[in-house]
């Protein structure tokens, strides 16, 4: 009796073993399981023969993630990879497989830093340019925000993206009606409201100057701002949304 019942036991004590070890990892003081770190990550990589590599990581609650990269000073291309990723045993990095190599990062609460291949922590004076900052996807500041939509129709037939970024640091706007640059001051106040002033533009001719004009014209006028789901539209009064964008890092 004591024979059969053995085996039983044996596994008993493994599975309360595994349990153990899995609960412990769980409530251990890592990243896996202190920080928010299903988030998108930006920055630009250190390159050998390039101006660096434009990259933008996310990383999903699934432990699946997309990778974009863009090598600055060679190719407008944006290269696109998708695939699964793994915690290692520390909890503190993951591991990023694609079909061409492996990536280990270690993540921090505002970043994640990019490991040699020894999956140490890279040193020295470029080790900063390693690192990719998590972005706040509720955050107005400091994105190239893509314009998409006027009044509800898609934008089309445009030579170059339309764009604009609200930058901190001096309340300045700057971005691309699709035709020219532009640039100007902006200022944000309680209930959502924004304003634009001071609007400037180059003069260069394009074919088709309408989504220009339609986009200095929102500028001017717009009062009002929502960003629900990392969208942001722009707004007058309690009038349907005039301007509709969304984030793209690698618009020029």
């Amino acid at each position: 009796m004591i024979k059969k019942a053995l085996p039983f036991l044996i596994m008993a004590i493994v599975v309360a073993s595994c349990k153990t070890n899995k609960d412990a990892a769980l409530n251990a003081d890592n990243s896996m399981s202190n920080l928010d770190w299903n988030a998108t990550y930006v920055g630009i990589i250190p390159c050998a023969d390039c101006e660096g590599i434009k990259t933008v990581i996310e990383l999903n609650d699934d432990l699946t993630f997309t990778k974009k990269t863009q090598y600055l000073g060679e190719s407008m291309d944006v290269i696109t990879e998708n695939g699964a990723f793994s915690w290692d045993k520390t909890g503190s990095n993951v591991i990023l497989k694609t079909k061409n190599q492996i990536q280990t990062y270690f993540v921090e609460e505002t970043s994640i830093a990019l490991l040699d291949t020894s999956r140490d922590k890279i040193t020295g004076d470029l080790a900063n340019s390693y690192m990719l900052k998590k972005q706040n996807a509720e955050d107005l500041k400091d994105k190239p925000w893509k314009l998409v939509e006027f009044y509800g129709k898609p934008i089309e037939n445009v030579s170059k993206q339309p764009f604009l970024i609200l930058n901190t640091d001096d309340n300045r706007v700057s971005g691309n009606t699709s035709c020219n640059g532009f640039g100007g001051e902006y200022e944000l106040q309680e209930g959502n409201r924004i304003t634009f002033s001071k609007m400037m533009h180059t003069m260069m001719a394009c074919p088709n100057m309408t989504v220009e004009s339609e986009f200095m014209k929102v500028l001017e006028v717009a009062d009002n701002y929502t960003l629900v789901n990392g969208v942001l539209n722009l707004n007058k009064g309690r009038m349907a949304t005039m301007a509709k964008f969304k984030v793209d890092y690698f618009v020029n």
